[in-house]
Parts: C-alpha cells; sequence; structure tokens
C-alpha cells in the first residue's frame, strides 16, 4: 500500500477550507478592519440645506458627541454598558464597549454661524446643516420675449 498525497483541489466545493485555517489570511480578515465598525453614511443637498444621516442603532441621544471647526464635522458616539451578578461562590461580570468617530470636511457652501439640527429616532441619526444664502439655488427666471 502507497501513501497518497492529499490535492485539495480532488474536492472543489472545499478549495478554501484549507486556507481558511491558514493563520496569516484568518488574522487578516475583514472582521478586524476597523472600517467596518464605521456607521452607513447618506449624504442629501436640499435647496437650503444639506442633510446627513448615519446608521447608529444601540446608542442614546446622550451618547452622541457632535463639533463642528474649521471646516471639519466630526460626530463620534460611546456607549458602555456593565453588568455584575455576584452569588455565593462566583461574581459574573459582563461588559459591552462600542464607540464611533466619523469626520468629513465641509462644503464652503455651508453657513458654520447658524446652528446644525441634530435629531435620533430609530437608530438614525439625522444632521441638517444649512447653507449660505449666496449657496443657495436661486430659482429660474423666465424671461419673456416681446
Amino acid at each position: 500500500m502507497s501513501l497518497v498525497r492529499f490535492n485539495k483541489n480532488r474536492f472543489p466545493w472545499n478549495e478554501n477550507l484549507v486556507d481558511f485555517f491558514n493563520r496569516d489570511t484568518f488574522i487578516n480578515d475583514d472582521f478586524f478592519n476597523l472600517e467596518k465598525s464605521l456607521p452607513a453614511m447618506n449624504i442629501k443637498e436640499h435647496q437650503d440645506d444639506f442633510e446627513i444621516e448615519l446608521a447608529a442603532p444601540g446608542f442614546d441621544k446622550k451618547d452622541f458627541e457632535i463639533t463642528m471647526k474649521d471646516d471639519l464635522l466630526e460626530v463620534s458616539a460611546q456607549k458602555t454598558k456593565e453588568k455584575t451578578k455576584e452569588e455565593e461562590a462566583y461574581t459574573q461580570q459582563e461588559f459591552n464597549y462600542n464607540s464611533f468617530k466619523r469626520s468629513m470636511q465641509l462644503p464652503s457652501a455651508v453657513d458654520q454661524s447658524k446652528d446644525v439640527k441634530a435629531t435620533y429616532k430609530d437608530g438614525i441619526l439625522k444632521l441638517h446643516l444649512f447653507k449660505m444664502e449666496e449657496a443657495k439655488e436661486k430659482p429660474k427666471r423666465v424671461i419673456e420675449v416681446v
């Protein structure tokens, strides 16, 4: 009887199974990518303002910090939750920590002298940044031909 060398190509449905356990591949997986922890963001431009939506479920209104300085808007949130249960022979302690920080360059059309309107409902943080009067789209004038 002779030994047969394993050929991973013999099982096409398991091509990546051996590579999955390769340490370098496992450590460099997208799971460890920090950008995955940033909330999804939508930006909408209206006639009078910009609307920014951030998907940040699981936070409370008090967890957010929103700052604007030198054409830079920064949104961050931090939530810590700890639970301790003590019984006769043991102590059970659980904790959960969740945070993010997102910065974005503001367009020159944003009027930084006006307050930013921020609301948080159903896991969506909405920010309204108002435009300067000069940057607002002027209504189209219809010129009559005589």
